[in-house]
């Protein structure tokens, strides 16, 4: 990295750059989330206008009665694979029996007519369930089913090449959809369930070329999980576990009771592009021990404001951001689509913080404090290798952390006015940072070895930004805040060719 001189960094304290492109109104009670206005242009609004279904059957499609109590289940138990069911307008039911469900044959196809609603009625868990390959679903509304915690409603058992389009799935319990290998999610509403919109989790078989696009993710965590399960980690408008390779993109991400989009424990090779995320209560973004990752071109704005503000409100000096970047980072030896964490093109407004790159120094594989405790790295397949004396030297002292590093952030667009927040310094911040390393007493990490290593020699730069309003920057440790020259001069020289006003942009 080219490092900038004390009269380049002078200059840049100067400069004003107008940020055109944020351009939303702040709400009329000075601040509260209120429910979001649709966007404007390509990012998705579909909840209240999703497109009607077909009116006739297809040729050839079993044709789906409403009044006879569990018929989608017993046509497709009596269909062979391949075949197309056609749901007339109204309310289907499944049974009485929790476990009555749906379980598709390999190629089904469900269509259904304008005003087809499949609903359990809060009896039934799953409404589709089972393992069978391409299945599709259109223009179906699925709500009311009583899925448990951490499982979802609509392709319950991840069944791999489902396509699920144009489909209102609400009102669920656990998570309305699950995802499989190779699935393509595209035009629907997930909106108002009880714990996810979507839990993409990879089990015994992996999940690859995912494609979350033009969706509307709204509402969800009606049950508010995180106050059941301390910590649960397990909440917000859409979590990926373990996924290899995915696109999401173009979706309108908003109003989540917790985060909107959460990758978590050994993601690979996500592209994040082009989404409109607001409004949710927690991060806009969280990127966990995982990696290789493009984040761009999307608009982010004012989310964050619930979790931020409870850490403010505690005295936690700890900057809770709206892009958290977590134990994640580029590792080339990992095949993706890139070898780097790249977050570019951005427009984040009036977010609780901006971006903050952070690595637990007691968090690694094997540790007691790793939360995902039956993970390890990518790079390392046992766990139990990352054990001492193994893992304080040679490969094993590098591989056992998952490392916050090649993260390149530039050409961002970060604008703030703490009177529409609602904060004072708290607010706005971005960070570079870990904990001095203590536990457990055989670490080889103890100290400021990562702390250190996260600040300086693992390629975490920011660059060529713009800035509007009172930023601040936090690296090393929590109670290192500084100024912009600090952040810009030496030791730390970052946003090289930034630009910063402290008027806050509209």
């Amino acid at each position: 990295m080219s490092r900038p001189n004390r009269t380049r960094v002078a200059a840049l304290l100067v400069v004003l750059l107008p940020l055109a492109a944020c351009s939303s109104t702040p709400d009329s009670d000075g601040g509260a989330a209120a429910q979001s206005a649709a966007p404007s242009g390509p990012v998705a609004a579909v909840c209240d206008k999703m497109p009607a279904g077909q009116v006739s059957a297809p040729a050839g499609a079993v044709v789906v009665d409403p009044a006879v109590v569990g018929d989608l289940m017993a046509k497709t138990k009596a269909a062979g694979p391949g075949t197309t069911f056609w749901l007339k307008p109204g309310s289907h039911r499944l049974g009485a029996d929790r476990f009555d469900q749906v379980q598709p044959k390999d190629g089904d196809v469900y269509i259904g007519a304008p005003g087809a609603i499949l609903d359990g009625h809060k009896v039934n868990q799953y409404a589709f369930a089972g393992h069978a390959k391409n299945v599709k679903i259109s223009y179906l509304t699925v709500q009311g089913f009583a899925a448990p915690h951490d499982e979802g409603v609509v392709n319950h058992d991840s069944g791999d090449g489902w396509v699920i389009e144009h489909s209102t799935i609400q009102k669920n319990e656990g998570a309305g959809l699950m995802a499989g290998n190779h699935q393509q999610i595209r035009g629907n509403c997930l909106r108002q369930n009880g714990q996810y919109g979507m839990n993409a989790f990879s089990g015994a078989t992996p999940i690859t070329g995912l494609v979350v696009e033009g969706n509307e993710i709204a509402a969800n965590n009606t049950g508010d999980w995180e106050k059941k399960i301390d910590g649960c980690g397990c909440t917000g408008g859409v979590k990926f576990w373990a996924v290899n390779g995915a696109d999401v993109r173009g979706n309108w991400v908003h109003d989540n009771h917790g985060p909107g989009l959460w990758a978590d424990t050994n993601n690979n090779d996500f592209l994040i592009e082009g989404n409109l995320i607001e409004n949710n209560d927690g991060s806009a973004i969280i990127y966990e021990i995982s990696y290789n990752a493009t984040i761009r071109d999307n608009t982010i704005r004012r989310n964050n404001w619930v979790d931020g503000r409870k850490y403010a409100d505690r005295g936690d000096n700890f900057p809770v951001a709206t892009i958290y970047l977590s134990e994640s980072g580029g590792e080339p030896r990992i095949p993706a689509r890139t070898a780097k964490i790249e977050v570019s093109r951005n427009v984040m407004e009036n977010n609780w913080s901006g971006i903050t790159l952070w690595e637990n120094a007691d968090r690694f594989c094997n540790s007691p404090a790793n939360t995902s405790s039956d993970s390890c790295t990518r790079l390392v397949p046992n766990v139990k290798s990352c054990a001492a004396p193994a893992i304080a030297s040679g490969q094993l002292l590098a591989d056992c952390r998952w490392k916050t590093q090649h993260v390149d952030i530039h050409d961002n667009k970060f604008s703030l006015d703490p009177a529409v927040v609602g904060c004072q310094a708290a607010c706005g911040r971005m960070g570079v940072l870990s904990n001095f390393g203590t536990y457990p007493d055989w670490s080889p990490y103890k100290g400021d070895k990562v702390e250190d290593a996260i600040t300086f020699k693992q390629d975490n730069r920011w660059h060529d930004n713009s800035y509007a309003g009172p930023w601040t920057f936090i690296a090393f440790e929590t109670d290192r805040v500084l100024d912009v020259g600090e952040w810009l001069g030496t030791p730390y020289m970052q946003d090289e060719g930034s630009t910063f006003t402290a008027q806050a942009g509209g």
